[in-house]
This record gives structure tokens, C-alpha cells and sequence, in this order.
């Protein structure tokens, strides 16, 4: 029992060191949440997401991506493309600031936020990287417990996607200034564009 609880405790603090991370997805994801926007449809889809990239990468699936250059390059390209598409939306966002509101009157379609999350999700390298190749590659030292130490993972996953997404209302007041989506908004499209351009000239 206290190797299953170990297993349990080291997957969900690899996972949580990971996971909590300035990135496209955790940049999106409380966006939403501070829009009061599809949380709910926008967690479920990480937290899925993520918990399938990680049964993936345990089950070895990762080794075998790794090896494929092609494999790396279309991802590289097609996930660095998408970064620079939203990036450059943030930064139209961010020179339009009254436009926006924390209080939940600006939200938009279901569909448009769930398309976003499962684009902003699978077509983001750096989730492979972090869930199917790290995650998959420290739980094979696990041996028998790997799956235990996925588990603890899936949990890590799971606790951030739901405290960031309706945790972020909490910050509701401080953006209601329209300043504060500015500098959130500038912030986003800096890092979007920064991955975009770092992962298509990686991929190259």
C-alpha cells in the first residue's frame, strides 16, 4: 500500500511540475475562465485530453513518436502555425480592450471555445512533449506501478484544468478594467507568438 501511495504522490507532483506552466493551453484555459465562457466544456476537454496523452505515453506510444522525424516536423510546423494564428488574434484583442468583459456578458459560442480548446490542445507540441514523451518516459522506471504513477498524473491534471478554469473568477474584480485585459491579452500574444515562431523554426 505505501508503494501504490508513493507511486500515486510522485505521478501527481510530476504532473503538477509540468502541467503549471505559462503555455498556450494554460493561457487559454484561464482566459475562458475569467470570461465565465465554456469552463465547464473547456476543462473536461484538458483534463480528457490530458489523460489520454498520458495512458499513451505509458503505454509506450511516446518512444515510438520520438523516433519519427516526420512525425515531429508536421507537428512542429502545423502547432507553431496555429500559435502565430492566435497570437496575432491576442494582439488584435489587446489593441481593443473595451471590447471585453470579465463578468461573463462576453462570452461566445460553445462550439467556437470547445474547436479552440481541442485545437489549442492537440495541435500543441509542447502537450506532447510534457504527457506522452516526459510523463510516458519517467513512468517506465516505474515498472509495475507505472499506470499508479499515470493515475497520479491524470489527478495533477485533472486539480490544475478545474482550479484554473473556475478558479480564475476570482480575479474577476481586477479585470474589469479594461487595462487588465490589455497586459493579460499583450502577455498572451507575446508567449503565443514566441512558441509559434520557436516551433516552426524548429520544425524546419
Amino acid at each position: 500500500m505505501g508503494e501504490l501511495l508513493l507511486a500515486l504522490a510522485a505521478g501527481f507532483g510530476t504532473g503538477l511540475s509540468l502541467i503549471v506552466a505559462i503555455g498556450a493551453q494554460n493561457a487559454f484555459v484561464l482566459r475562458q475562465g475569467l470570461r465565465r465562457d465554456a469552463v465547464p466544456a473547456v476543462v473536461a476537454i484538458c483534463a480528457i485530453s490530458d489523460a489520454v496523452l498520458i495512458a499513451l505515453g505509458v503505454a509506450g506510444v511516446g518512444a515510438v513518436v520520438g523516433t519519427s522525424q516526420a512525425a515531429l516536423m508536421i507537428v512542429g510546423l502545423v502547432g507553431g502555425g496555429f500559435l502565430l494564428c492566435y497570437g496575432f488574434l491576442a494582439a488584435r484583442r489587446a489593441l481593443r480592450p473595451s471590447a471585453m468583459q470579465a463578468d461573463g456578458s462576453a462570452t461566445g459560442s460553445l462550439r467556437r471555445a470547445v474547436l479552440s480548446c481541442l485545437a489549442m490542445t492537440w495541435l500543441n507540441p509542447h502537450v506532447y512533449l510534457d504527457t506522452v514523451l516526459l510523463l510516458g518516459a519517467v513512468a517506465a522506471g516505474r515498472g509495475d506501478l507505472r499506470w499508479v504513477f499515470a493515475l497520479g498524473a491524470m489527478l495533477a491534471s485533472l486539480c490544475w484544468f478545474v482550479a484554473l478554469g473556475f478558479g480564475a473568477r476570482l480575479l474577476s474584480g481586477f479585470f474589469s478594467r479594461a487595462s487588465s485585459w490589455r497586459v493579460l491579452d499583450g502577455l498572451v500574444a507575446a508567449t503565443m507568438v514566441t512558441l509559434g515562431v520557436l516551433l516552426v523554426a524548429g520544425a524546419a
